[in-house]
């Protein structure tokens, strides 16, 4: 735990400090690791949030036709995404894909000493390997997350045109009036809570790997389910906090 929180205090130095120190960081690692943790997880994420619009309209229909409430299907799958399900379901893919992808390759190039290698030649691995991850993390989950959203909600819309021959135009206005830019706002506000988290337990997991390519497997399995339980947690922090305000 004290190794994990001095990453996370090194990796604000490098953000803060060291530009101000004239260390600065280089854009186009940023931009490599935006593709490999953001843009190549886009198929995933679509179909994730698809079929869970699509699971909420089913599901919500189910309950409501039996009150004669089918017009607020949209309300449940708009708000639902907002701000539960898209930012937390995109966490996890994400995890899934990305951040034991992350783990896998900064434990194996610290298994094979190239993290050694950086610290030889002076070049400090955290500002060189860390920080453009921690970064590209912090960007791209809360832009899959909007993206994840839209998604989701076209998923809901197929299920009320085609099954409850609603309107389009009367679902995106149900839409629009139940959700507020709040829950917008709250979705954003976690996902950027749990990139950080995903991001920095993958990298701390990768760091302190052990033993091989066993040592590698087994940090990778301990990196996912330390970030899924964290992610788990923080959510319920963030939605008692915004439910309480």
């Amino acid at each position: 735990m004290k190794k994990y929180f001095t990453l996370n205090l090194r990796i604000f130095y490098w953000l803060l400090l060291g530009p101000a120190r004239g260390q600065t960081l280089k854009l186009h690692h940023v931009i490599h690791q935006m593709t490999r943790i953001g843009a190549k997880a886009l198929p995933m994420a679509a179909l994730t949030s698809f079929s869970i619009g699509l699971t909420l309209a089913m599901q919500g229909a189910h309950e409501l036709r039996r009150m004669g409430a089918e017009m607020f299907v949209p309300n449940l799958v708009s708000v639902s995404l907002l701000r539960e399900l898209g930012p937390l379901l995109i966490a996890v893919i994400v995890i899934g894909r990305s951040g034991s992808a992350v783990t896998a390759e900064l434990g194996t190039m610290k298994v094979s000493e190239e993290i050694e290698a950086l610290q030889v030649m002076a070049i400090n691995p955290i500002r060189f390997l860390i920080v453009p991850r921690f970064l590209a993390m912090l960007i791209m989950l809360p832009v899959l997350t909007v993206f994840g959203n839209y998604i989701g909600m076209l998923g809901g819309w197929t299920i009320c045109h085609f099954a409850l021959d609603m309107n389009t135009a009367f679902y995106v206005m149900r839409s629009v009036e139940a959700a507020h830019l709040s829950d917008l706002y709250t979705g954003l506000l976690k996902s950027l809570v749990f990139g950080w988290l995903v991001i920095t337990i993958a990298c701390h997991a990768g760091l302190e790997v052990e033993g091989g390519a066993e040592g590698v497997g087994t940090a990778t399995t301990a990196s996912v389910v330390y970030s899924i339980l964290a992610v788990l947690i923080a959510n319920a922090i963030l939605t008692s906090v915004f439910f309480f305000l």
